[in-house]
């Protein structure tokens, strides 16, 4: 990715390439970002480390992400919005798990040329320990979008039982999936996904039509 032209930080890593451009673009610092985590370890790798191979400053860093944390998550909060929208926008007659699932598919629709960069960014959230306790929160916010969305359905709270219960079962099958994708690098991650939540659908068919 960059070549060490030796004013790079103390680890080796992230110096970036002599006369490159400094990026514009928050995927650009992603992908930066996340080859040097890849390279050198999470924890061994700071902002300003990051800001140098990018070519910008910590100042400009902190316009694209509110911490090194968040780099692992991307635009997550943007899918989340447009998570919420997918699901405003199932039929009223749809079965209220195969709205989840739509809009779970949806939600985790990776380009094939995005595709290495998103093994790379699962691998490091599920198997990061410094990033777990910030992860716990992020899979709250992904929970609480499914679980308003079966809560409107049934006509009660969020907090009840059931939709709390579909949120909790519908993250649980998909870290599953995303562990045997990053497993096996045959595998697509999208039937992966399919098959899981098929099975979580077809499980609480009685319990909500």
């Amino acid at each position: 990715m960059t070549e060490n032209d030796g004013t790079g930080s103390a680890g080796g890593g992230g110096a970036r390439r002599a006369g490159r451009r400094p990026v514009t673009s928050r995927s650009e610092i992603e992908h930066i970002a996340l080859e040097m985590f890849s390279d050198q370890g999470f924890e061994h790798t700071t902002v300003d480390d990051v800001a140098h191979a990018a070519g910008i400053g910590r100042r400009t860093f902190f316009r694209y992400f509110a911490s090194k944390n968040d780099i692992a998550w991307g635009a997550f909060d943007e899918q989340l919005v447009r998570m919420r929208a997918v699901l405003a926008a199932q039929p009223s007659d749809l079965p209220t798990l195969e709205g989840v699932r739509r809009a779970v598919l949806e939600f985790n629709h990776v380009e094939p040329d995005e595709q290495p960069w998103h093994r790379r960014r699962l691998r490091l959230i599920l198997r990061t320990p410094a990033l777990q306790a910030h992860s716990t929160l992020r899979y709250a916010s992904w929970r609480e979008v499914v679980a308003d969305y079966v809560a409107e359905r049934r006509g009660e709270d969020s907090s009840e039982l059931v939709p709390q219960s579909v949120g909790h079962a519908c993250l649980g099958v998909c870290i599953a999936a995303y562990e045997r994708w990053l497993a096996d690098d045959g595998s697509e991650l999208a039937d992966l996904l399919d098959e899981v939540l098929g099975a979580l659908q077809r499980g609480w068919a009685t319990e909500l039509p």
